[in-house]
């Protein structure tokens, strides 16, 4: 069976001590739901040099210094745990957001020298982390060994992972993964033989001994010589991922294309469709992220790129026709508020760009609207968006936070040192968590208008 979203009556059964509650504390529950809504925390007023509209400020951590990258979550026995890759340094903090406006690092868990560990995912009781050759960092070497590929942890105790055991690319290692739960990870892996990361599927039936199954890549990045070593160093060109994996489906950002791909048969992926954006649009990936909304028959697409790159894409593609992947609208760039001390965002710094939006759906514990993205754009900080009408999406909520203080390793005035809004995720709570790699994690609140229902993109008996 092929990988595919997992709902929460699937994590219920296959998690039981995650969910199952006997009937005879049902009442106890109903209680304890509602002290929570009246307990929950108030918003505190913003700290100076904010700007935000319809985004209440709960909390912050700067998690012990770990200045984080890729977060994600998951209930435990009640108890909320936060897990983040480090951005510059080696590791992976765990912190308790069970109270999310007093966050409390739990463990730091040091990684390998010389190798970037800023990305991960969790599903079925596993954590698993990525690997790959450090762009960034104190100790970054390129000259110097580095580790790579995937590694599979334990989450049977959710503060002290058990290492399972990993996957090595023999390349420049991954970067983000998708993990859904069951047998397969989906990488984008770096390869020998490429110019770039291609998607590769890894068997962890039996953790200690994980397998490649399958791999894809774009021709063009093919090297003619199928033991050579990897080039695009430092971090860039072909699959950023993660691969979302949709019944028999994977959408793959692919750098300069948007790509579905058959894997009915996991062992040969086929493509069904590519749908170039580079050209028009440039940057380190003109497709960063697609993230499907399968019963819209809709993918949110977006690049990375920066002032200098020239505009960033972020779009929502009609694939109501796989093979026939069309553009249908693009997300309005922000803008200042009024008062901030800049015209625009690239007056603020070059660091300007779409970058990650909440994505983790096959995470129980995480949010999945189908009408509202939250999307981060670096500099400019964290941006809520109204899809209902997929044709039109409209900003309905930011958070802009503080340029913090300069911190050991930023660069030297006059280099600008600003606030870097990398990732997002919102728990089924409503806590909205954004990871800021030059300070620490914001914890948030939506408090703007909710979306109306989603108007179906092609109605029933209508005509193109």
């Amino acid at each position: 069976m092929t990988t595919r979203y997992r709902d929460a009556e699937t994590q219920r059964r296959k998690n039981p001590k995650h969910f199952s509650v006997p009937l005879s504390l049902c009442g106890l529950c109903l209680g304890a739901l509602v002290l929570g809504a009246q307990t929950r925390p108030a918003a505190r007023p913003l700290p100076p040099g904010t700007f935000a509209k319809n985004v209440e400020y709960i909390g912050f951590t700067n998690v012990n210094g770990h200045l984080p990258f890729k977060i994600d979550i998951q209930q435990v026995n009640g108890r909320w745990y936060l897990y983040a890759g480090a951005q510059t340094d080696r590791g992976w903090s765990i912190l308790d957001v069970t109270d999310p406006a007093a966050p409390k690092v739990l463990n730091w868990i040091p990684g390998p020298k010389n190798t970037r560990s800023g990305e991960l995912d969790i599903a079925d009781g596993k954590l698993i982390t990525a690997a790959e050759r450090s762009q960034m960092g104190g100790d970054t070497d390129p000259n110097a060994p580095w580790d790579d590929g995937i590694v599979i942890w334990s989450l049977a105790d959710p503060v002290h992972p058990m290492r399972l055991g990993q996957w090595k690319t023999g390349g420049l290692g991954t970067h983000r993964n998708a993990y859904f739960g069951g047998r397969y990870v989906h990488t984008a892996a770096a390869v020998r033989g490429y110019f770039g990361q291609i998607y590769v599927i890894v068997d962890i039936a039996d953790p200690a001994h994980p397998v490649e199954v399958a791999r894809w890549g774009l021709p063009e990045l093919k090297l003619k010589d199928p033991n050579a070593q990897n080039t695009a160093y430092p971090h860039g060109h072909g699959l950023h991922g993660p691969p979302i994996v949709l019944g028999n489906t994977a959408y793959l950002p692919f750098g300069t294309k948007f790509v579905m791909l058959d894997i009915s048969d996991i062992k040969h992926p086929k493509e069904i469709s590519e749908l170039t954006f580079d050209p028009p649009f440039r940057g380190l990936f003109a497709v960063h992220t697609a993230l499907p909304f399968p019963s819209r028959k809709i993918v949110e697409t977006n690049s990375e790129a920066n002032c200098e790159d020239g505009p960033s894409q972020a779009s929502l593609v009609d694939v109501a026709d796989p093979k026939n992947p069309k553009v249908i609208s693009y997300f309005p760039p922000p803008v200042p508020p009024a008062e901030a001390p800049y015209r625009n965002f690239c007056e603020k710094s070059n660091g300007f760009g779409a970058h990650n939006v909440n994505m983790l759906f096959h995470n129980p514990f995480v949010d999945h609207s189908d009408t509202l993205v939250y999307m981060t754009w670096v500099n400019a900080g964290l941006h809520v968006y109204d899809i209902a009408d997929a044709r039109t999406p409209k900003e309905t909520g930011y958070f802009i936070p503080p340029d913090p203080p300069r911190v050991a390793g930023a660069p030297p005035p006059p280099a600008k040192w600003v606030t870097d809004s990398a990732d997002v995720l919102v728990d089924t709570r409503g806590y909205i968590y954004l990871s800021d790699r030059h300070a620490g994690i914001y914890i948030l609140r939506y408090t703007g208008p909710k979306p109306g229902p989603a108007i179906p993109l092609h109605p029933a008996g209508a005509t193109n």
